[in-house]
């Protein structure tokens, strides 16, 4: 199949979509010999009368500022033309803008759209939030079912976040969120909604797509997030939305001298203020006496880790008696 439209990914891979009609390729065309202003000349009246690969392509010029004065205005305006039309790439990269410039609510309702239908992308951020409750519900089996299901379409940052949630949450919750995530494929299969949980990294590209669905809408340390996104985008706890199993006891760490190359690490954020919230919940955690925080960035997201700690034990007996999820991690 002939690809239709060009892509720019910033911590994720920005959208690309099949081709339909010879005029957008013309357009394609011009933008593969740097002729931005030609390609944007092409495109723009084809944009105008309604074609949503022609919107998608003319909010990209705008996002780029090739051909155009970057404007990314005037590209959330063509991108929303094109996801109002059930452009699936229109809706990510929407999805993606949005989140990454402040506006979290709007931008996982359209990267929720996206991943419903099953874009990768989409799927790892709007899991990554969920996993996280960063600006949804938090519901960590949900979240790990969706980045479950990115990671076997082959995104590699969804197949890196995927193994660190490994590592954090309960066999018994992966275990689910696997067999949602099953749940998850026949429904794209079948162009049907997406199952529901119940209560409980700018390299310009030209990549290939699948087409926008027209079926009905329904990336934790995402190390994809919008830059997006890898957007990506982040604490991983485990809080259902039904109800939080107790943490396991236990017993209180024995003060060790802050000294070491390890840490702890209680998640990773789309925004430094929330990983600053989580460490002033936790500071006072008899286990972390001694230690500092070490805010790390990582792409589009900061990472809150605390320590330090003499040895990897250390650390993980730091995590037990914190009780909230984390797990240890060796300083560079």
């Amino acid at each position: 199949m002939n690809r239709k439209y060009l892509v720019a990914s910033a911590l994720l891979i920005w959208a690309a979509a099949p081709l339909s009609a010879q005029s957008v390729k013309a357009g394609i065309d011009a933008w593969q010999r740097a002729d931005y202003p030609g390609a944007v000349t092409i495109w723009r009246p084809l944009a105008e009368k309604g074609d949503a690969d022609a919107q998608f392509n003319l909010g990209q010029a705008y996002r780029l500022g090739r051909g155009v004065e970057t404007n990314l205005a005037a590209a959330k305006t063509w991108f929303e033309r094109a996801a109002n039309q059930g452009h699936i790439d229109a809706e990510t990269t929407l999805g993606l803008l949005l989140f990454q410039n402040g506006n979290q609510a709007e931008g996982l309702t359209w990267l929720k759209k996206a991943a419903v239908q099953g874009e990768p992308r989409a799927q790892l951020m709007y899991g990554t939030a969920l996993v996280n409750g960063d600006g949804v519900t938090q519901d960590p089996i949900l979240g790990y079912a969706y980045i479950h299901r990115a990671a076997a379409q082959g995104l590699g940052p969804a197949k890196d976040t995927l193994a660190q949630l490994d590592q954090m949450l309960p066999i018994a919750d992966r275990k689910r969120g696997a067999d949602i995530a099953g749940q998850i494929a026949k429904a794209e299969a079948t162009a049907g909604p997406a199952p529901q949980q119940p209560v409980s990294k700018p390299v310009q590209a030209v990549t290939k797509a699948r087409p926008a669905s027209k079926a009905a809408p329904k990336s934790v340390v995402a190390k994809t997030q919008p830059s997006a996104p890898e957007p990506a985008p982040k604490k991983i706890a485990a809080k259902e939305a039904s109800a939080k199993p107790s943490p396991k006891p236990a017993p209180a760490a024995t003060p060790v001298s802050a000294n070491g190359h390890w840490r702890i690490q209680l998640g990773a954020f789309s925004k430094k203020g929330s990983a600053e919230s989580l460490y002033k919940k936790v500071s006072g955690k008899d286990a972390l006496a001694g230690r500092k925080p070490f805010y790390v960035a990582a792409g589009a997201v900061t990472r809150l880790q605390i320590g330090p700690f003499e040895s990897r034990s250390a650390a993980e007996s730091a995590c037990r008696a914190v009780g909230s999820a984390c797990f240890p991690v060796e300083a560079k």
